[in-house]
């Protein structure tokens, strides 16, 4: 059977500043739609300077720890020089050096291989509008 690629684009309201928003569940609803129950890779980007994707440990406190250590290597507004006409953007842009805009990801019979305690987060550090587009493929 000849390989078969699928694709789709999210659209995330991140709601505050600096936030992580949880990916997982629209990982999940995408792969069941496109995968079929096949094995793969999905693919996880966000086409956006001051936004990247990480894997890490929700709910138990691990969000907080990576905005505070992101915060740390990056103010908010440290005098930077950001583009003209962006005002208080800081080292935003500097964000996909450490937290990179893409993930790629095993699919294991249809479903997204994460370990237990594994989730799929998207990161923004901008004070720029809060709006953020996803783009999911899976590619078997």
């Amino acid at each position: 059977m000849a390989g078969t690629f699928t694709t789709r684009t999210i659209n995330i309201t991140a709601g505050a500043p600096e936030t992580l928003h949880d990916l997982t569940n629209a990982c999940s609803a995408f792969l069941r739609e496109a995968a079929h129950g096949r094995n793969g890779l999905l693919n996880i980007f966000t086409r956006h300077a001051t936004s990247g994707l990480a894997v890490i440990e929700t709910g138990a406190g691990s969000e907080d720890d990576l905005l505070a250590a992101l915060r740390d290597i990056f103010p908010a507004d440290d005098g930077s020089q950001g583009r003209p006409g962006s005002p208080g953007r800081g080292s935003a842009p500097m964000l996909p050096a450490l937290v990179p805009p893409h993930a790629t990801l095993p699919v294991v019979d249809g479903e997204l291989e994460l370990g237990a305690s594994q989730s799929v987060v998207l990161v923004s550090t901008d004070r720029g509008g809060p709006e953020r587009q996803v783009r999911l493929s899976f590619l078997s």
